[in-house]
Formats: structure tokens, C-alpha cells, sequence
């Protein structure tokens, strides 16, 4: 798909769940846009808040999908909320977002400003600014001190992709497998090891908001949790590079997590 210069429609997904507090903010980040030719999609995975009360405001300016069923798989019902939306969307260029995160005002304009620029990408991740405890943080593109098969990169509210790969993307990475392997992750190994890189805009333009209710509280920094999910991740590696025909080598990593979730067992 080639990208001209005038005016590309970009939908804006955003996967909603249990977030009343926080969607307004959400909503109102893309409806100020610098950049207007923008299609909004809400999906609602069966919030159990006053969410879809607050989404039905802004009725006249998004599309709202409520998800009737949930698998309570936390990677699939995540990635399936995202492709719900996709299949309504109408967008040249999709991005994500997550309903507790928002976008600084003109990043939908630097997005597309670098598909134009750039005609032969068509996957982009930007840097977030971490919201916590009401302090705000500036992500950095860091470089890994220990070598995995994961490189850095930003969550799923920093993802846009143009329309054409995401089709072949969904089709590749949306199965029930590894529950706790989320899309950003499915995404990123996509992109580095099918398409050979992953592009990193080195601007800080989305508010990523770090909470005790969200689900990457669940696994704190070389917790249990953070140990055996790390496991499924490398068992997710194994699964894609196979469906694939990439070759696999076990590396200090897969040893070192595979050594530390038997202890765990053991304990």
C-alpha cells in the first residue's frame, strides 16, 4: 500500500476494558489531534464498570464494539479485541491503544509523516511516556544487557501498522497458545524476524500508564510470575521460529529461565 499526501485515513483502535476513570482522557488525546482525517474504533471486552456508559458520550465521534463473550485467555482476548476493531476499520495506517494510555497531540502526525517519508516501512513503533504514581518518565530505545531473542520494544499503545501487513500479522500471531505472550510481544517477534527489524521513531508520543490494576503488574521485576511468563516466551519463540522454518539455538537466556523456573517448581 503506498501512502500519498493527501490525507490517508488513520483508524485508532483502542482495546477497552474496566477503565471509566481513564477513557475520557483516552478519547479526548485523538479527538485534539493536529492530524484529523481519523477514524475511531472503541472495543469494549465485556467491562464490568461504568466504561461503556462513558464511551456512549462521545457516540457521534467513535464507532463503539462491545465484545459479548470472553475466552479469559489474557493474550488472545487481548489480541482478538484488536482484530474485532480491525475487521470494521476503513484506516490506510491502524494504531493501538490501550484504554488507560493517551497520545501527545501531534503523534498521529509524526506517524504518518514517517510512512510518507519512508514508503517501503510499514511497521512503527514510538517511544512512551510512563505514567506512574503521577510522575511522568521518558523511555529511552535501550540497548539489552543480556542477548534474547527479544529486542526492546514499546507496548502495543506505540504500534502502528499499515493495513496490508497487519492482515498477514493477525494471521500469523492470533492463536489461544502462551496466555501470557501479549500482542505487543507477538508483534515485535513479527517484526524483527520476518520483516528483519523493528523501527523505533525515537520520539516519546504516547502516555503509557503504569497501574496496580493493570495486567504487567502481575509480573514485577524477576517475580515468580516474571520467571514463568519469560519461560512461555521462549516457549513462543520455539512455537513461531518452527511454524516459520527458522532455525532455533538455545541461548544463555532460554538456560538461565529454564534453570530458574525448575527451581521454582522445586520450592
Amino acid at each position: 500500500m503506498k501512502l500519498k499526501k493527501n490525507k490517508p485515513i488513520i483508524t485508532i483502535i483502542i482495546a477497552s476494558y474496566n477503565n471509566q476513570k481513564f477513557i475520557k482522557k483516552c478519547l479526548n488525546s485523538i479527538l485534539n489531534q493536529t492530524y484529523k482525517k481519523i477514524e475511531i474504533i472503541v472495543v469494549d471486552d465485556c467491562s464490568t464498570d461504568n466504561s461503556v456508559q462513558a464511551i456512549k458520550k462521545f457516540k457521534k465521534k467513535i464507532k463503539l464494539i462491545i465484545n459479548k463473550t470472553k475466552n479469559n485467555i489474557a493474550g488472545y482476548d487481548q489480541m482478538q479485541t484488536y482484530y474485532n476493531g480491525f475487521l470494521k476499520s476503513r484506516g490506510d495506517i491502524i494504531c493501538f491503544l490501550d484504554s488507560d494510555d493517551y497520545y501527545e497531540k501531534n503523534k498521529i502526525k509524526n506517524v504518518l509523516n514517517f510512512f510518507i517519508k519512508n514508503k517501503k516501512e510499514n511497521i512503527l513503533f514510538d517511544l512512551p511516556i510512563i505514567v506512574k504514581n503521577n510522575k511522568q518518565t521518558l523511555a529511552r530505545n535501550k540497548n539489552k544487557i543480556i542477548q534474547t531473542y527479544w529486542p526492546y520494544f514499546p507496548s502495543q499503545s506505540c504500534i502502528s501498522v499499515k493495513r496490508n501487513l497487519l492482515k498477514k500479522i493477525f494471521r500469523s500471531i492470533k492463536f489461544k497458545k502462551f496466555p501470557d505472550i501479549h500482542f505487543d510481544f507477538r508483534i515485535a517477534i513479527y517484526s524483527k524476524f520476518l520483516i528483519g527489524k523493528i523501527n523505533i521513531l525515537n520520539k516519546n508520543l504516547t502516555y503509557y500508564r503504569q497501574t496496580e490494576d493493570n495486567v504487567s503488574s502481575n509480573f514485577k521485576f524477576l517475580s515468580n510470575s516474571w520467571w514463568k511468563r519469560r519461560k512461555q516466551a521462549h516457549e513462543y519463540i520455539i512455537y513461531f521460529f518452527k511454524k516459520n522454518k527458522i532455525k532455533h539455538e538455545k541461548n544463555f537466556d532460554y538456560y538461565l529461565t529454564y534453570l530458574v523456573n525448575f527451581i521454582l517448581e522445586i520450592f
